[in-house]
């Protein structure tokens, strides 16, 4: 896909791995809608960045985990923009707690942001994308989908999920020529790993990624750019960790 006159959506794409997807979307000539939750300093930024591109960004206020306004995320990206081309989707956050410590609410909550906003943001995506017979979605998952670590099923849960919805989606929309692919980041800096201590830090860079370093949210937008231009690429999940996964001691 050539994106020069598209448009891109990206939740979450206020900051973080985000805005860094939808600026790069930007720089091969997309316009961008970001979805947030409120104006803020972030916003100004990634807005500003977009549009020293040369492109327009439009920020839509939307809680994609309601179908409601999921739906009417896809119409007032369509309205402002005139398409969508790209849906990322980024939004969400850390789930902390075991089994005993989640509520019911934070365990639905997970699933909400980051599995149920999928759903409801592809239906309402989709229809805008069969008539061009083109269109590329790009889910954000984790290396805690494939890992287990104490204190963390629910955020475990949700992103071990977003794979297998990747496949469902990609071999339902191929014949469609619309392709669905994940992206799975290990430790990348940004504010969710901000939130680390400094011990875990330590041990991470020192015994768990085999490279010694974080990853940016720029080289998983350059990972996301690469999915979406690339027309013969659907149903896969790409792990950016620095080899984190690949340990076996």
């Amino acid at each position: 896909m050539q994106l020069n006159g598209k448009v891109g959506l990206v939740t979450g794409g206020t900051r973080g791995i985000g805005a860094a997807a939808a600026i790069a979307l930007a720089r091969e000539g997309a316009d961008v809608a970001i979805i947030g939750r409120g104006e803020d300093e972030d916003v100004r930024q990634t807005r500003a960045a977009i549009q020293a591109l040369g492109r327009r960004c439009e920020l839509i206020l939307a809680d994609c985990a309601k179908p409601d306004e999921a739906a009417r995320c896809a119409a007032e990206t369509v309205q402002r923009l005139g398409g969508v081309d790209v849906l990322i989707h980024s939004a969400g956050g850390p789930v902390n707690g075991g089994l005993f410590e989640l509520t019911p609410e934070a365990w639905h909550g997970a699933f909400d942001i980051h599995v149920h906003a999928i759903f409801y943001l592809c239906r309402a995506v989709i229809p805008h994308m069969k008539p061009k017979r083109e269109g590329a979605i790009i889910l954000i998952s984790s290396t805690a989908g494939k890992l287990a670590t104490p204190s963390h099923i629910a955020y475990q849960a949700v992103k071990g999920a977003i794979p297998h919805i990747t496949r469902g989606l990609a071999r339902e929309f191929a014949p469609e020529n619309i392709r669905v692919n994940c992206v799975a980041p290990g430790v990348i800096r940004t504010r969710f790993h901000e939130m680390m201590s400094a011990e875990q830090k330590k041990l991470n860079l020192e015994q768990r990624i085999p490279l010694k370093r974080e990853g940016t949210p720029e080289q998983v937008a350059e990972v996301i750019l690469t999915l979406v231009k690339n027309d013969y690429i659907t149903g896969d999940t790409v792990t950016i960790d620095g080899g984190l996964t690949m340990r076996i001691a």
